[in-house]
């Protein structure tokens, strides 16, 4: 395999050359598969697939399904990160995970394309997070493996930008392309499998020579910058969760979609929530990360962009019509868009060590699948009597501000 990524000192060196423009498009992409395959089930294909199945109880069965998928993406993220830091095949520590999981992943789509029933749906999402958090976690582990600090707020914004043009190719092909459930599941088996073997063919990925060693405690002992950067994204990552977990049964049931557009489904105003989204999330996340990188200020502007985040919860708990639905699409991908970049680029720079890379990063990413997890727990009663989607959604508001002030508990990053 040829390197397009100047080489380091070591697979544990600290990168000091910046790397090209081919390294960033080829992990984009590979993420770009990874984000596929975790938001076409999740928008589209499983709240479709469990309405059939379970119609009387269509949204417990999807916080049940989306919980369990959860849970077990916070133990396979940490748990395939520390084996990759710890891989010293010829073939580099990184890109086995990423091929295996992305195999893996793409397999589990097809067990979930044949499965009737909850319990089914439910094993076979959870193989599937199993497989893309194997993935996810080897990826993760690239930018502080390659990057150089003043090149991370840039690389982060790009690879931000596959997140959510993910969920719009995700939506565009279970919805457009595919006709069936089943074959939407198929389709997006394929993606996750292919897209990532430019990444892991064209480039290299060091070889490991001796294995670091592993002390768990370490990581909240003696690095409490580590910690509050673990509690402001698991805080942000909550209100977005809860926030976005009924959205297809938002627009069913509280703005009418189908009633103000007779002839369209729901899923069609979802599809063009998320574009409108994406647009601002493609305008801000690079911008964002490049000026980041060049201010060295990466706590203040995540502080913004959280508190950008709060207005559009804060429109749809009182608006809830279709222009506020898509004006507040629109400032949440700009919000949001900001913080992926900036943030992306403070966590790889409050990792405890080098030689834990993808098993720290793991960690953080608990962060990301951890509200997935607490989410039905807290929308779930919201959405049944305790309040609706007023409620939810101020919710919603209040924990985006919180992670917003608590970046300032963070010392050794500007």
């Amino acid at each position: 395999m040829s390197s397009v990524s100047p080489p380091t000192s070591g697979a544990l060196a600290e990168p000091v050359h910046r790397v090209g423009p081919w390294w960033v498009a080829s992990i984009a992409f590979a993420n770009l598969a990874l984000f596929v395959g975790y938001f076409a089930p999740l928008q589209v294909l499983l709240p479709e697939q469990l309405a059939a199945v379970s119609p009387g109880d269509k949204e417990g069965a999807l916080a049940w399904v989306t919980g369990a998928g959860a849970l077990v993406a916070m133990l396979a993220n940490p748990v395939a990160g520390a084996l990759s830091d710890r891989t010293t095949g010829r073939w580099g520590r990184r890109h086995p995970w990423t091929v295996a999981g992305a195999l893996a992943g793409g397999a589990a789509m097809v067990f979930l394309a044949f499965q009737t029933s909850v319990l089914g749906i439910a094993l076979g999402w959870c193989l599937a997070q199993a497989a893309l958090n194997a993935t996810q976690a080897a990826l993760s582990a690239g930018v502080p493996d390659h990057v150089p600090v003043d090149q991370r707020g840039e690389v982060s914004g790009w690879i931000g930008v596959p997140q959510s043009v993910g969920v719009v190719l995700g939506v565009v092909l279970v919805t457009v392309v595919a006709t069936t459930t089943r074959s939407g599941y198929l389709l997006v088996g394929a993606v996750v499998a292919v897209f990532v073997l430019p990444f892991v063919l064209t480039t290299k990925d060091p070889r490991l020579t001796e294995r670091p060693p592993f002390d768990p405690k370490e990581l909240w002992v003696r690095h409490p910058d580590f910690f509050w950067a673990w509690i402001t994204r698991f805080l942000m990552m909550l209100g977005n969760s809860i926030a976005t977990l009924y959205l297809l049964y938002f627009l069913t049931d509280e703005v009418g979609y189908e009633r103000l557009f007779p002839g369209e489904k729901a899923t069609d105003g979802l599809l063009v929530l998320i574009l409108v989204y994406t647009a601002t999330v493609v305008l801000t996340t690079v911008v964002a990360g490049v000026v980041s990188d060049r201010l060295g200020r990466r706590r203040l502007l995540v502080t913004c962009s959280g508190l950008i985040s709060v207005i559009p919860a804060v429109m749809m708990a009182f608006w809830p019509q279709w222009p506020v639905v898509m004006a507040a699409a629109a400032i949440l991908g700009a919000g949001f868009g900001a913080y992926l970049s900036v943030d992306n680029a403070l966590v790889t720079q409050v990792l405890p060590s080098a030689g834990g890379r993808a098993k720290d990063l793991g960690v953080i990413n608990i962060a990301n699948s951890g509200p997935q997890v607490l989410a039905p727990v807290i929308a779930g009663p919201i959405v049944a009597g305790l309040g609706g989607y007023t409620v939810l959604y101020l919710a919603s508001a209040v924990l985006a501000l919180f992670g917003a002030v608590l970046v300032w508990k963070i010392r050794g990053v500007p």
